[in-house]
């Protein structure tokens, strides 16, 4: 009971505790009243109340306790009953850690404690805290001990974090390594007893792939003598309150009521509380699972113990992450092992394939060679030139042979004693004659080896002769020296030259397959890029090495180093018996190859004939570039009957031949060294001499890609080797003659306006009648889908390139003759123009429709939400033209290609816009809902035979359509309304259905006329 607010000055301040403790009847307590307290008492209570740090004073036989305010936090709720309070009977449960100390205490001995776990019962329930004291004993009057000073410090805080902080990385470190969802478990259950203080338990579940089930899937921390409940071990998402929503951590309170008892724990108490942490993989569109995990029932949930458990997810989720993204690679990695295996086995079988034609070629074009008839043929330049070919694809055939024997560990290797020195001197001496024509000097050293080394001759030879004519191929002046030496344990053989050398950036690259240095300054740009490759491969089977070293400008060595003796090769491979010094036949493929660069087979100039008939019959002239001797004297062959031709042997030296010559056309390779086909015709276009002059790419690169970028470059046309002498003779005299008409055009249109009308007239009805034409035929070749890709590529060359003249020319005639041509002749000129830009525009959309049509893509998650934002953006200058209300509900994410369905989105979006009158607001919804198969409606049959679709629905309120003119409005051409008013190409639905069509859906229809349309898309899940 509160008495008068006593006045001794030793209580004076203290703030509130010492309010308190002026108030209260001290007479009601074993210490008595404030006034007969000792005077040690007073001295105790007065330090206590004026300190700032926490400090109970505990005095007499019965402990009773007076602290301050700094003190009154660790009171927790036993505050104010605990002032004035028996200290034992206060913190009884703290008794069994701190009671030893205190009793020395009060015998007279000082005890200091850091850190102390204890359990204290102030708020409810036993709480988990540590705290860093003090019990010092007080002297009173008579010496004897009267009290205990206690100094605390509360240091929950900072050992729980650093715990946590452990445990956090405890289980990082467990599941960084994990390979398996599996092994996530076990290793968790394996550290769950020294987490179990802050993690009493984990229940782990894995979520079905339709998203309604849960499994049990892993437990630890649970009382071995107890079991779960058996609802626990499947749950069905949204039966209950708590997994309501499994996609964002939660806390579950009174789990005992909501799930069960959960005995576990290192308390007898049973945990209350758990949070539900699910289980987020970012490739996944919904958790892969969720953990359920407990809380200590000596803990409240409190917000630094929240930040935990979200640090605990996100670790959990990484360990998931992780392993979903390994098992990922390991799939990629068994998916390239296998295209890998599956390359290996076709390289083996096509090289086996070609040898056999090869042979039937070879034998045959040698014997003719050397017979005495065909000596003096005309044809004998020709067959050469087949011969030689036929050899160095008979080269590229073994060299893929080896190659598919080596990775399929098939190689037959045999190592025998060599007299390497003699071997390596008769290779070398072979290319000397070569060397030596192509004005270079040749050095071999190879005399120093004077004992037998253990090699395969073979494989050896193939080394020596790629090194040699690799160093012949970039060395244009200077020597190339080969040198053989014995180096402590190994035998070193060198092949150094004076070439052009290798870019620093590409050495480390050099002994990659296929790999070659772009714009190489050789003498060819032709190779494989497999040679080096092999070089490697082959040295690695005799246990050595090869390295490079190079300096651009300089040139180049390349070193291979191989140990001595036969110790470090296979026992089952190496015979003592000696090997023979004999190079084979393979040298002559090599140095016929090599030959080629050097041959150079003079130009049949028609200004230099004799035969007068010829050259006044000339269709023109010609300049062919290319760096394959070969190829230069064919394109000769074929063309100089007809044609003046020059030659050049890559793009620079053509450059420096058109200072002095103008073509007619050009006809270049694209793969040259020094500068390549791109970027000589780039220089042809910057110069306005030389802009105009068509020029035609020849290129082995084949397919449509190839021809496209050809053609995107700027060239006239694009032909791919192997070609006809005819179809090159064709397309030569198409551009020639579409180059002559351009300027007698251009010239006829500024001679005579008169006769520029009747030429605009006549334009503007073969556009038209090549449209008829155009339409036409694709609605015959639709039939047939083989036919239709080649046949849009050839619209896009045959019929564009035409089209950009008239579009050029009719542009031109705008700007220089536009004002005195008058109404009649401008007219004119904008029904051309916009006839040309119809047919542009059909063209374009027929190559759209080709390419998807025949398109095969590898399906991968496209979110469709993405794919509409994108077409919006696209098309945001017409929305905001229109004012069109547009509404975008949820959309899924689906396997498909993002390209298609962009095209698909985009179509539907601009006829919903199209065919909404201009004074009307158009107004759109996208929405999005799933249907089973069996539900779809009626006649919609899907290309897939998937069990669930989603149906994305574009609606609008623009005209619509007669619905007995569904089927219609998805074939090519078909249009339901005129031109002039809703101007298009009648393709773009039809785009939609090929789309569709590939990604196994369906799409259809429903509309009234004047009340707008909707179109249904359904996509398999």
């Amino acid at each position: 009971m509160n008495q008068a607010e006593s006045t001794e000055l030793f209580l004076a301040g203290g703030g509130e505790m010492g309010q308190l403790i002026r108030t209260m009847d001290w007479a009601q307590t074993p210490l008595g009243p404030v006034h007969t307290w000792p005077q040690s008492l007073r001295t105790s209570v007065g330090l206590c109340l004026s300190s700032t740090f926490p400090i109970l004073i505990a005095w007499g036989p019965e402990t009773i306790q007076i602290y301050n305010d700094s003190y009154r936090p660790i009171c927790g709720a036993k505050h104010p009953e605990s002032m004035g309070q028996n200290f034992r009977i206060c913190w009884e449960t703290a008794l069994p850690v701190v009671g030893d100390a205190f009793t020395r205490g009060q015998q007279g001995e000082g005890t200091y404690i850091q850190d102390q776990r204890m359990f204290l019962d102030r708020y409810g329930y036993l709480e988990e805290a540590f705290m860093t004291f003090s019990f010092a004993p007080i002297r009173d009057e008579t010496g004897e001990v009267g009290g205990i000073f206690h100094p605390i410090t509360e240091t929950t805080d900072k050992m729980l974090s650093a715990r946590r902080t452990q445990v956090l990385r405890d289980v990082a470190a467990q599941t960084a390594q994990a390979k398996t969802n599996q092994d996530i478990y076990d290793r968790l259950q394996a550290i769950q007893p020294g987490i179990a203080l802050d993690l009493p338990f984990l229940l782990f579940y894995e979520i079905s792939p339709d998203g309604q089930q849960a499994k049990l899937v892993s437990s630890s921390g649970l009382w071995a003598d107890r079991t779960l409940p058996a609802n626990l071990l499947e749950l069905r998402i949204d039966s209950t309150d708590w997994l309501s929503d499994i996609t964002q951590p939660r806390v579950v309170e009174n789990l005992t009521g909501q799930i069960g008892p959960l005995p576990s724990g290192p308390y007898p108490e049973l945990p209350h509380t758990a949070l539900l942490l699910p289980i987020v993989i970012p490739a996944q569109s919904q958790p892969a699972g969720f953990l359920l995990a407990g809380v200590s029932s000596r803990r409240a949930l409190d917000a630094e113990y929240r930040t935990f458990y979200d640090l605990m997810a996100n670790t959990i989720s990484t360990a998931f992450s992780n392993v979903y993204a390994y098992q990922q690679e390991q799939q990629r990695a068994e998916a390239l092992a296998a295209i890998d295996r599956t390359k290996t086995a076709f390289f083996s079988n096509v090289s086996h394939e070609f040898r056999t034609p090869l042979t039937l070629m070879l034998g045959p074009l040698e014997e003719l060679l050397q017979s005495t008839e065909f000596q003096t043929s005309p044809y004998q330049s020709s067959v050469g030139a087949a011969y030689r070919n036929a050899q160095r694809l008979l080269k590229l055939v073994n060299n893929l042979l080896d190659f598919s024997r080596i990775e399929a560990g098939r190689i037959n290797a045999y190592f025998r004693p060599v007299d390497l020195g003699a071997l390596t001197t008769d290779l070398a001496s072979s290319f000397r004659s070569l060397v030596e024509r192509a004005g270079l000097e040749l050095v071999v050293e190879c005399d120093n080896v004077q004992t037998a080394v253990y090699v395969d001759a073979d494989k050896w030879e193939k080394i020596v002769l790629n090194l040699l004519s690799n160093a012949f191929k970039f060395t244009l002046q200077g020597r190339i020296r080969i040198e053989l030496s014995v180096e402590g344990e190994e035998v070193v053989l060198r092949v150094s030259d004076t070439g052009i050398g290798i870019p620093a950036r590409e050495l480390p690259r050099m002994f990659e397959r296929f790999h070659r240095v772009e714009n190489a300054g050789g003498r060819t740009f032709e190779g494989s890029g497999i040679g080096l490759s092999l070089v490697q491969e082959l040295v690695q089977l005799h246990s050595g090495t090869i390295a490079v070293s190079s300096e651009e400008g300089k040139g180049s060595v390349f070193t291979v180093t191989i140990p001595l003796g036969k110790k470090h090769l296979p026992a089952s491979q190496v015979s003592d018996e000696e090997g023979t010094n004999q190079r084979s036949h393979l040298a002559d493929s090599f140095l016929e190859e090599a030959n080629s660069l050097l041959a150079e087979t003079k130009p049949v100039s028609l200004l230099e004939s004799t035969d007068k008939q010829v050259v006044s019959g000339s269709e023109g002239s010609i300049l062919v570039v290319d760096d394959n001797a070969d190829m230069r004297a064919y394109l000769t062959r074929i063309l100089s009957p007809y044609f003046d031709v020059q030659t050049a042997i890559h793009g620079l030296d053509a450059l420096d031949q058109l200072r002095a010559l103008t073509p007619q056309l050009i006809l270049s390779d694209v793969m040259m060294p020094v500068m390549d086909g791109k970027q000589l015709l780039r220089q042809l276009r910057q110069d306005v001499t030389t802009a105009s002059i068509p020029l035609i790419f020849l290129s082995a690169r084949a397919g449509q890609e190839a021809r496209i970028d050809g053609l995107e470059a700027g060239a006239d046309d694009y032909l791919v080797k192997p070609f006809s002498a005819l179809e090159l003779l064709t397309k030569v005299r198409t551009q020639i003659s579409l180059e002559a008409s351009r300027r007698q055009a251009t010239q006829a249109l500024a001679d005579s306006e008169a006769r520029y009308r009747q030429l605009s007239k006549e334009l503007d009805e073969q556009v038209q009648q090549r449209t008829a034409e155009l339409q036409a035929l694709v609605i015959d070749l639709q039939r047939s889908n083989d036919n239709l890709q080649q046949f849009a590529y050839i619209a896009s060359h045959d019929l564009q390139e035409p089209l950009r003249k008239i579009q050029s020319f009719s542009g031109i005639l705008q700007q220089q003759f536009g004002p005195e041509l008058g109404e009649t002749g401008q007219d004119m000129l904008l029904r051309m123009a916009s006839a040309g830009e119809r047919m542009s525009t059909l063209i374009r959309d027929l190559l759209t429709y080709s390419r998807i049509s025949t398109r095969q893509q590898v399906f991968g998650p496209v979110s469709l939400e993405s794919i509409v934002s994108k077409v919006l953006s696209t098309l945001d200058w017409t929305i905001s033209q229109r004012n069109a209300q547009i509404e975008v509900g949820h959309l899924p994410v689906v396997k498909g290609d993002e390209t298609q369905l962009g095209q698909l989105v985009q179509n539907l979006l601009s006829n919903a816009l199209k065919f909404t009158p201009e004074n009307q607001t158009p107004r759109i919804s996208i929405q999005s809902t799933e249907r089973n198969a069996a539900d779809l409606p009626p006649g919609i049959r899907p290309t897939s035979t998937a069990t669930r679709f989603f149906e994305i629905s574009v609606s609008d309120q623009g005209i619509g359509f007669n619905i007995k003119y569904l089927d219609r409005i998805f074939q090519v051409f078909q249009r339901l309304h005129g031109k002039s008013e809703y101007p298009g190409t009648g393709v773009g639905l039809a785009i939609c259905q090929r789309v569709v069509g590939n990604h196994g859906g369906a799409i259809t229809a429903t509309s009234e006329l004047g009340k707008g349309a909707t179109f249904f898309v359904y996509l398999p899940q």
